[in-house]
């Protein structure tokens, strides 16, 4: 994994991005960008009555946001690695939300001109969750200002975020289900997070197909099914749509592979003992190494089928 690279961290509120950004810090050797959200003074207000309150807590947000990105991201990236608990895209999706007529369109003028000058982030790490996982988590931290924040808000947050991230294409996406993880609690899951971004940014994984599909499905394979269903030429079309399915069981598996090595690392420091350590990551997740192996393996299998290839004939 190279040196300097920059993720940001991105989900509904609630779902753990400083959490995770935090953590992330020593284990990436990266340095740390949390985003200054309690300083916004309409804040409160806007929670209580979201219409009255929507513009000027939307414009406050975008100039802070703004600024800090626009002071902090390239000197960092200059020197070391920056992990942050948001995007500067993340702004406008909140904005799509609770504006509309001309306040919208006054903001995406704004918006289109800060924008020019933020760099992307190399991946955005989508953390998902239910709404009833959101709930939990918010009511748990007991923030004064959430404390009115209807359940429907957070429900329509949360499949603004699908909506959103189903869609976008500016960088690459890696979205990572956490209603089951408890990465404070059990350090496994935050080693096998570590080990899905590490992998990710390795191969540089394009935005999955959050709607209806595998979390780490890459929309440039989803894009060329639908190329390929349009084509018209069922042999080319069948041949192609094949090797893109092939050549993405082939990176979850190396997803898999990338957080077993994180694993036996992480053993091996507690345990000093390497055969030990490996087999402990490896009996871990045998289950996913086993799926998506089968899959590269049927993918493989129909691709062979479509050429009449003999694959016996090459053992």
């Amino acid at each position: 994994m190279r040196e300097r690279f920059y993720v940001a961290i991105e989900g509904a509120i609630g779902v753990g991005k400083t959490t995770l950004a935090r953590l992330l810090k020593d284990r990436l050797r990266a340095e740390l960008l949390l985003e200054v959200f309690e300083a916004n003074p309409f804040l409160s207000s806007f929670y209580q009555d979201r219409a009255r309150y929507a513009f000027q807590t939307q414009i406050f947000f975008l100039l802070s946001r703004y600024q800090q990105q626009n002071n902090v991201v390239r000197q960092t990236l200059e020197r070391h690695a920056l992990v942050s608990d948001y995007s500067f895209a993340k702004d406008r999706l909140f904005a799509h939300l609770n504006l509309a007529g001309d306040e919208l369109e006054m903001y995406e003028r704004v918006h289109a001109i800060l924008a020019r000058n933020i760099p992307l982030p190399d991946l955005i790490v989508y953390l998902r969750a239910g709404t009833d996982t959101l709930m939990q988590r918010i009511a748990s931290r007991d923030r004064p200002y959430e404390r009115a924040m209807s359940r429907q808000y957070i429900e329509e947050l949360r499949r603004a975020y699908e909506t959103f991230f189903a869609d976008y294409n500016e960088c690459p996406v890696l979205a990572l289900d956490t209603d089951a993880l408890n990465i404070v609690a059990r350090p496994e899951d935050l080693d096998w997070v570590a080990g899905q971004i590490r992998a990710a940014l390795d191969r540089q994984v394009y935005q999955p197909r959050l709607l209806g599909g595998d979390a780490g499905r890459p929309l440039r394979a989803a894009s060329a099914v639908q190329e390929a269903r349009r084509a018209g030429a069922p042999s080319a079309g069948d041949l192609y749509l094949a090797y893109i399915q092939l050549t993405d069981a082939v990176g979850q598996l190396g997803a898999q592979v990338a957080g077993v090595w994180a694993a036996q690392e992480q053993y091996e420091l507690q345990a000093g003992n390497q055969i030990e350590a490996r087999q402990r990551a490896v009996q871990e997740r045998l289950p996913e190494l086993r799926e998506r192996l089968a899959r590269s393996l049927q993918q493989l299998i129909e691709i062979a089928q479509l050429t009449g290839t003999d694959l016996s004939a090459l053992c």
